[in-house]
């Protein structure tokens, strides 16, 4: 892959994790976890085909760029999921207590 090729997948990249962000903004996990995985694929290919070359210049400065604007995108990200998450694994473990006291307690109701 060359130098333009690696810059344009940290731009879609880029791209990518805004959409992400206003994902998360807008509670739309379905969209948030689809962008996810378009994500992941592009993250792929850098690591499968940039080279080890490392870039100069103006190319350098915009890989720099690009990056940052992904890692502050992804930062958000995690402040707004991360809440929610929690939230959603409270959830999970009080209906599955829910459900262990109660089939507990049905298992030794006479029928």
């Amino acid at each position: 892959m060359n130098e333009q090729e690696v810059i344009y997948l940290y731009e879609n990249v880029a791209t990518i994790t805004d959409k992400m962000l206003s994902a998360a903004r807008d509670s739309d996990w379905d969209e948030l976890a689809s962008l996810e995985a378009r994500c992941a694929d592009h993250v792929a290919k850098l690591k499968a085909g940039e080279a080890p070359v490392a870039l100069t210049g103006a190319l350098r400065e915009r890989k720099v760029k690009i990056i940052q604007k992904i890692l502050a995108d992804d930062r958000e990200i995690r402040n707004i999921t991360e809440p929610w998450m929690q939230k959603l694994s409270r959830m999970i473990n009080s209906n599955g207590t829910e459900r262990k006291l109660h089939q507990a307690y049905n298992a030794n109701q006479p029928r």
